[in-house]
């Protein structure tokens, strides 16, 4: 019985030897991974931080072109766009839309 229990006695030494090694390897790949997420983490925030510099530029351009739309859309009534491209609108006359409005009412 004193044989099973030295076997068990070097059977568990072995183990706890096998395991203390593999602790020792984990510690610095999950410091490593840790630093790795770290990096990461402060990338995102740097490109939060420029994301939201252009946002903040894109809305100001944005707003100064509604601004010139409004603007120049008053003064002058041009059409968008050339013929051709899909961007050009006709121009509607407002006195055919009303005569039309009056041969309804007399029907």
């Amino acid at each position: 019985m004193e044989e099973d229990s030295s076997f068990f006695e070097k059977e568990r030494e072995r183990l706890i030897t096998e395991i203390t090694s593999g602790f020792e390897e984990l510690l610095p790949s999950s410091n490593n991974l840790n630093r790795k997420l770290e990096e990461v983490l402060g990338m995102t925030r740097e490109y939060e931080t420029i994301a939201s510099l252009w946002q903040s530029f894109h809305e100001l351009m944005r707003g100064h072109k509604d601004d010139g739309d409004v603007s120049s859309g008053e003064a002058t009534e041009q059409p968008h766009g050339l013929p051709g491209t899909g961007g050009h609108v006709l121009a509607t006359s407002k006195s055919s839309g009303g005569a039309h409005g009056e041969q309804q009412q007399d029907s």
